[in-house]
């Protein structure tokens, strides 16, 4: 290892032991769940916004508030109904008659954290309302832009079983989200240790702020120089080239497979690796990260076709043909 990339590493190390006090506060609420949490915080840590895909009661919004507290970031929650208007996301103007004027109400999307609740039950014109804030990290109210408040992450939920009175999210809203996670249950040991923590009638679990905004900013910045080789670039390239044009690497997917992912996932998988080797205690990122990212990265999107569904297959199987497919660095 040259000794450029000697020094990032140990600076790795270091900047990443500021992080246990933040596991630890997150620990005494939430149990288990870690790879959550860490995707969490690598979406914190690259601007990145995530997608979960779970059923009720898995403690999704305690997570992401005790989440919130322990890095002294401000947290909204939005229920997402039929019913539900742009307005009640981003704000309005509202007129008063005796002046004339106009005054901006926000909506609850100013806030570091959003926990948009099932965010597939409202319409389209509600879900397209967060792309500007998603991608630009600004509200647009009238003619004025207001910028979000730093750093700022949309985290958002689905529920797999009951998809009546859905509406799908778009295509072009789906690539905004970094991740698209899927939470599974529990562990025999994990819910019996929810139980002790949690059954009391009266338990409330105290989170303190051991991290701010500040310091998301100084590892933020810090990730960029992670070092990270061009082949192992190229490996991230490769997996998602291949979702496009599979027979290049002489993978047998194309008719399992409509539409491929984009750009946006390429460089998804790259802040996404590099988050998991800082994540690691390392200054560089080795095949491993970009492998453990991917299948996050590219979940939500490749569009499998109907002779895959047909098959039963979905974006796991054939993201896992592509890892096993494709020649690792």
């Amino acid at each position: 290892m040259s000794d450029p990339v000697d020094a990032i590493n140990r600076e790795a190390r270091v900047r990443r032991g500021r992080l246990d006090p933040f596991y630890e506060q997150v620990g005494r609420v939430i149990v288990g769940q870690r790879p959550l949490i860490d995707r969490l915080l690598i979406a914190l840590l690259t601007g990145g916004h995530v997608l979960l895909e779970g059923v009720p009661g898995l403690a999704k919004t305690l997570l992401v508030r005790t989440a919130a507290r322990a890095l002294h970031l401000s947290f909204a929650r939005i229920q997402f109904t039929p019913d539900l208007l742009p307005a009640d996301v981003i704000g309005t103007q509202v007129y008063h008659p005796r002046t004339g004027d106009f005054t901006t109400k926000t909506g609850p999307v100013f806030a570091n954290i959003v926990l948009a609740d099932e965010i597939n039950r409202a319409p389209a014109k509600v879900q397209s309302a967060l792309l500007e804030a998603m991608q630009e990290l600004q509200v647009t109210l009238g003619d004025s832009t207001h910028q979000l408040p730093r750093p700022f992450l949309v985290l958002a939920t689905q529920n797999p079983i009951e998809q009546e009175g859905t509406y799908p999210l778009p295509e072009a809203q789906l690539d905004r989200f970094l991740f698209k996670l899927r939470l599974n249950y529990p562990t025999k040991e994990e819910e019996s240790a929810v139980i002790d923590r949690m059954a009391g009638v009266d338990t409330v679990l105290e989170v303190e702020p051991v991290l701010g905004p500040n310091d998301l900013a100084e590892l933020r910045h810090f990730l960029d120089s992670i070092y990270m080789d061009e082949q192992v670039k190229l490996y991230a390239l490769d997996l998602v080239r291949a979702t496009r044009t599979p027979v290049e690497y002489g993978l047998d997917l194309a008719p399992l497979i409509q539409y491929g992912a984009g750009p946006r996932a390429s460089i998804g998988i790259v802040r996404a690796a590099r988050g998991l080797a800082f994540l690691a205690g390392r200054g560089y990122v080795v095949p491993q990260d970009i492998k453990d990212a991917a299948p996050d990265v590219l979940r939500h999107r490749i569009i499998v076709s109907y002779e895959a569904e047909a098959d039963g297959l979905d974006t796991d199987a054939i993201i896992t043909r592509i890892l096993n497919g494709v020649k690792v660095p």
